[in-house]
């Protein structure tokens, strides 16, 4: 347990990351309270599962409406940025973003609801979707908002009561989220409970039918073992090392930016942070020195501050692993373009630019979750692909170029569940937000997704005539 947050038997300590300063506790809940709201959710399963979907989809209009009260938003926002060090703006967006996102979850889940007949050799078939009863969704502290949400949402739409547990950084939010909530819909559907990792352990072995999950690979795995027992069924998104393959014919100006903005937003603590970027060698001169620029207007601060566009890291434990990761590459022969800096109060660490990336560094091969833009050069780009490739990760990637670069192709070969082609990746339009190999298990946001949360059944009846 990290030294900013302890927990005893009954409550949650933490600091506010930019300030160091206390935050109010908040009380865990005890191996019985949690027993008695699965039990709760398990009750106000089968009403909310035959409530008409219509009827299901206003309740979760009406919730993102009061989400994005100006007065309500403020207060979570401000929460939000005191708990894990979001800046204040930025917490803004993430819950303006809930709202405007109903609908498309709305119409994917209608979709997703309806049976589905077909005939073949003198028989109907019916194949009817039907909730999987009651969901536990265990929340990750970046986006304490709107990554539950999506699951939260999707569970709730196709008719399955939940038990939500946020991580132990952000309870407060998440508390706040979880009764804006509660009261749009009858008693027993959304329920709350709170701690560290043995609530979180107790959940996934409680009576629960699906459980989705956001963090990191090793606490996946653990609960993968856990759930197999019952043959639980899982969501998990897990932790990511994108890479990005810059290739001679690319707009290095639109490269080089979402390169940095992409390794250093929401202080690197991104799954999909840019976290490995390849650069073709014959363009790596003027891509660094673009880089330069673009990272010197990235101004680190008190995230309650107008115009600071990076705060804090979320703890000084996450704040150390960045740093072992970056005396590991300057050990094994790293160019550091740009030295990060750190003081206090809070965990503040400013943007690192290293170059000379090799494969055996850290930087190269594990989640660092920290504000680094990581550089290596390729010849061609079969070489970068097989590096790119080499990773236990595969969530999403992009592949920058012109036309005779073939992006299209390059980006067909990088296996990762999403890849952007000269853009960041995105599950817009309906697409699935997914990961390969390490980096996840299922997918959700698309039709197919909300059906994770579905369990079908199929009858076959003779035709007559």
């Amino acid at each position: 347990m990290s030294p900013d947050r302890e927990m005893n038997a009954r409550t949650i300590h933490s600091v506010d990351p930019a300030t160091g300063a206390a935050l109010p506790p908040v009380p865990c809940t005890s191996l019985n309270e949690l027993e008695a709201s699965v039990a709760r959710a398990r009750a106000a399963a089968g009403a909310w599962a035959t409530t008409d979907f219509e009827a299901r989809a206003d309740a979760l209009r009406s919730f993102g409406e009061s989400l994005a009260a100006p007065d309500v938003l403020e207060e979570i926002a401000s929460t939000m940025t005191a708990e894990m060090g979001k800046p204040l703006e930025q917490a803004r967006g993430e819950l303006r973003s809930v709202a405007p996102r109903m609908e498309g979850l709305i119409d994917r889940a209608r979709q997703a609801c309806v049976d589905e007949v077909s005939t073949e050799g003198g028989l109907e078939v019916t194949v009817q979707w039907r909730p999987m009863g009651v969901a536990a969704v265990i929340a990750p502290w970046n986006y304490p908002v709107s990554t539950p949400n999506n699951l939260i949402v999707s569970a709730l739409l196709t008719g399955n009561s939940i038990v939500f547990k946020p991580s132990e950084v952000t309870p407060r939010t998440g508390a706040r989220y979880h009764d804006l909530l509660r009261a749009q819909l009858p008693a027993g559907v959304c329920e709350l409970v709170q701690g560290e990792g043995d609530i979180g352990a107790a959940l996934v072995a409680s009576e629960v039918d699906i459980i989705a999950f956001t963090g990191s690979v090793s606490t996946g795995q653990r609960i993968m073992k856990a759930a197999a027992d019952r043959m639980c069924r899982l969501v998990l998104e897990l932790g990511g090392k994108d890479p990005m393959i810059v290739m001679r014919g690319a707009d290095l100006h639109a490269a080089a930016g979402h390169a940095v903005r992409e390794s250093v937003r929401n202080s690197g603590q991104v799954c999909v942070a840019v976290e490995r970027v390849f650069v073709d060698e014959a363009v790596h001169d003027e891509f660094m020195a673009i880089v330069r620029e673009e990272v010197a207007k990235v101004t680190v601060g008190d995230p309650r501050t107008e115009g600071v566009t990076m705060g804090p890291m979320s703890s000084d434990a996450q704040r150390r692993l960045v740093l072992e990761h970056l005396d590991d590459a300057r050990a094994r022969g790293g160019v550091f373009v740009q030295e990060p800096k750190t003081w206090d109060p809070g965990y503040f660490l400013s943007p690192a630019v290293v170059t000379g990336v090799t494969e055996d560094m850290r930087l190269a091969r594990e989640e660092t979750f920290g504000p680094v833009v990581a550089v290596s050069t390729f010849r061609d780009v079969e070489d970068a692909l097989g590096r790119a490739n080499a990773s236990v990760y595969g969530l999403g990637a992009s592949v920058w170029g012109g036309d005779g670069d073939d992006p299209e192709g390059v980006a067909d070969r990088v296996n990762a569940g999403m890849v952007g082609i000269n853009r960041g990746l995105s599950a817009a339009a309906g697409a699935p937000w997914v990961g390969w190999k390490q980096s996840g298990l299922g997918y959700t946001r698309s039709v197919a997704g909300m059906r994770t949360f579905l369990q079908p059944r199929t009858k076959t009846r003779k035709i007559e005539g």
